[in-house]
């Protein structure tokens, strides 16, 4: 039985056959954040069930806010926050993917520079010693989402600057070159959007946004990540855990 027909004979409530349908097509990318799917007409045609059935599907799918009615318009697939998880340390093209959405970046600047001193303290580098700064959009299927900025000490940023900044994934390179993260400091705050960062992310000069401050230390305890990341609080929130 092939997986996108709904059978009667199942033990499955026929509505909940057609949910897990509709949930897999938008977990496979087949309807896309922001995309109509299919009319009721279309679905009770394609699954041979009532329009009653396509009905309770959707609304369940709408309950849980995987699916949005927009009027005048149809039954779309409502866009997920991202979550940022503070249990472990992850960057963002991981936390992207594991939503299933495909990660994006687009490199603004890129150079070593020698001056930024309170990056440098944070990174415990010699007056002398020039970091790596790298400022990039990070987008999530096409959306901009963050503003990212990391500074990096001179000897990791020319391993990382000998990749392709617009597709890299730092902490990948980092460990195919033997260099791993061992814990991080992370600090959140939330901020109001400058009339250029709005620009940037396609929102409203004053928005607010959540601000990811994160110093990140190698198996030795010496830091070599000094981030800022300046997140669209309509787009990602935190998951944090607590236990007592």
């Amino acid at each position: 039985m092939k997986a996108n027909i709904v059978d009667p004979n199942k033990n499955s409530p026929l509505y909940l056959q057609v949910k897990d349908i509709i949930v897999k097509r938008i977990q496979n990318q087949i309807w896309r954040s922001d995309t109509l799917i299919s009319t009721e007409q279309e679905l009770m045609k394609e699954f041979n069930v009532s329009r009653t059935t396509i009905r309770q599907a959707i609304n369940m799918l709408v309950q849980e806010g995987l699916l949005e009615k927009r009027q005048g318009k149809g039954t779309v697939v409502k866009p997920q926050k991202l979550a940022g998880s503070l249990g472990r340390l992850k960057g963002f093209a991981e936390e992207v993917m594991e939503k299933g959405l495909v990660p994006n970046s687009k490199l603004l600047r890129s150079q070593f520079n020698a001056l930024l001193y309170h990056e440098k303290s944070m990174l415990q580098v010699s007056e002398e010693e020039k970091i790596l700064v790298v400022d990039r959009v990070r987008f999530a299927d096409d959306m901009p989402i963050a503003l990212e900025r990391s500074c990096w000490p001179e000897k990791i940023g020319q391993i990382l600057t000998n990749h392709d900044l617009n597709t890299a994934q730092y902490y990948e390179i980092l460990e195919n070159n033997h260099i791993f993260l061992k814990r991080a400091h992370v600090e959140i705050s939330a901020i109001n959007a400058t009339l250029h960062e709005a620009d940037m992310l396609g929102i409203r000069g004053g928005e607010a946004m959540l601000e990811m401050t994160r110093l990140s230390f190698g198996l030795d305890d010496r830091p070599i990540e000094y981030t800022k990341t300046k997140y669209r609080s309509d787009q990602y929130h935190y998951d944090i855990e607590v236990t007592r």
